[in-house]
């Protein structure tokens, strides 16, 4: 990778938020050739920070990029405290509706002022890990004309999840890459151990059902980072592959 593929523009907004009454520093990454002159997609990612270190998507996305396999797009981090990540992230949390709150009034607002992206509907993906898959889909579920496109990886999906999915008449109009790992069977989290494969497999079962657009995918790996590092690629072609 020559010196003008590694270098990245990263910036660093800083929210004050009504919904949670506190300040929230937000990463914006901007693809190779940003301008002003027109309007670049952007996908929104729950756990941002741990995306862009952990998970490598900047990395990934430069060289995908460079090499002419995805259109360039924007990506907007966004960071969570950890001790109520749970809180937020999960439908039944109790700030579950400021964290929705925060994402519709606050930062889908906030990003447009500041830089050229397209947050219609067609523009916009949200996405996210284990928790933050779920969120996002939440998000789409109750957001139907604002977020139509999900990324979601090893969703920690709950039976509010495919409740609400079953609620609806039809979901002709979303769009959604759903992964999770063969050995996840007994993750570990807030609940109590959760075998996340069988809970996708319900979620993708349902989300046919409703005649969504889902591109489901049980891969060999676990619930962790290194996982969802090596799906990304196939995940962001899903959504910015170069027709």
């Amino acid at each position: 990778m020559d010196e003008k593929q590694t270098k990245r523009t990263i910036k660093r907004e800083i929210i004050h938020s009504k919904s949670f009454h506190e300040s929230r520093e937000i990463l914006v990454y901007l693809p190779p050739g940003y301008n002003e002159s027109q309007l670049f997609p952007c996908l929104l990612l729950h756990d941002g920070p741990d995306y862009f270190y952990l998970g490598r998507i900047v990395t990934q996305v430069q060289s995908m990029i460079y090499d002419r396999k995805l259109i360039p797009f924007a990506m907007v981090a966004l960071p969570v405290n950890k001790a109520v990540r749970k809180d937020e992230y999960s439908p039944v949390g109790k700030r579950f509706q400021a964290h929705r709150q925060f994402i519709m009034n606050e930062v889908l607002t906030y990003i447009p002022k500041y830089y050229s992206v397209d947050l219609s509907s067609s523009g916009l993906v949200i996405g996210g890990s284990s928790l933050g898959g779920t969120a996002s889909l939440h998000l789409a579920l109750t957001n139907p004309s604002r977020i139509t496109k999900v990324l979601s990886q090893s969703g920690a999906f709950l039976e509010t999840t495919t409740e609400q999915i079953i609620q609806n008449d039809s979901l002709q109009h979303l769009s959604i890459y759903l992964s999770v790992g063969k050995e996840e069977t007994k993750v570990k989290t807030h609940l109590g151990p959760l075998d996340l494969v069988t809970r996708n497999r319900e979620v993708f079962r349902h989300l046919q059902e409703k005649q969504a657009h889902v591109s489901y995918h049980e891969k060999e790996g676990d619930h962790t980072w290194g996982f969802w590092q090596r799906d990304l690629p196939e995940a962001l072609t899903f959504f910015f592959g170069v027709k």
